[in-house]
């Protein structure tokens, strides 16, 4: 894929390495000269340009990406980046950096944004996902606000402890979609036993998030 990020401070260069060791085509868009540095990355294409101006995005050719990430630390660049992206040049995935949690509530589709990542609140969600077996705890927003990634670590008094994953009476809106166990990653198929200690990521709607811990800890939905 062509993916362009606008933004090469330390958060856009470090996406961008991932995205490269991924195979995939990278272009930096970045207004500061100071923050302009090829060298750091010299796999990307890297503009110097402001990717609030039209016309820049126009030149760095922002119609032929796939994705686009404003991931600078402006929350009002990123959404007018993501306004622009979109609605301009009908860039088919967008999404953005949510500096201030305050703010998240503007990171919708109004503003041309498809996911939305909060990076205080991903932190405050590890934090919690460590201390908090048996909780749930949820790691990050989807479809704008439509469905919730959550994680619910089994607790040792779970009676789902030796079942399997078919036993699940999960509540409808909701899907088991991982099991971290160890340092395996298991994509649940309905014969798998479940243990004590897994890490069970679902994606749900946030109706029924307390319908899974329900599920977590006492076998069924309530």
């Amino acid at each position: 894929m062509r993916i362009a990020i606008a933004g090469a401070g330390a958060v856009g260069q470090s996406i961008a390495r991932e995205l490269l060791d991924g195979d995939h085509e990278v272009m930096l868009i970045e207004r500061s000269r100071q923050n302009h540095q090829p060298s750091n990355i010299p796999g990307a294409e890297w503009v110097l340009a402001d990717a609030c101006e039209l016309s820049s995005l126009e030149d760095a050719g922002i119609e032929r990406c796939d994705v686009v990430i404003a991931a600078t630390g402006d929350d009002k660049v990123n959404l007018v980046v993501s306004l622009l992206t979109k609605t301009e040049f009908a860039v088919r995935r967008v999404a953005a950096r949510v500096n201030d949690p305050r703010n998240e509530w503007l990171f919708t589709d109004a503003w041309g944004v498809d996911v939305a990542v909060s990076t205080p609140r991903m932190l405050a969600a590890m934090v919690e996902e460590a201390v908090s077996v048996g909780d749930l705890v949820r790691l990050m927003t989807l479809r704008q606000g439509q469905a919730n990634l959550v994680e619910v670590t089994l607790p040792q008094d779970t009676p789902l402890a030796g079942s399997r994953v078919r036993d699940l009476a999960l509540p409808t809106d909701a899907a088991l979609v991982t099991i971290l166990r160890g340092g395996r990653v298991i994509v649940p198929q309905p014969d798998d036993p479940l243990e004590i200690g897994d890490e069970m990521l679902f994606v749900t709607t946030e109706d029924v998030e307390q319908e899974i811990r329900a599920v977590v800890h006492g076998g069924k939905a309530t």
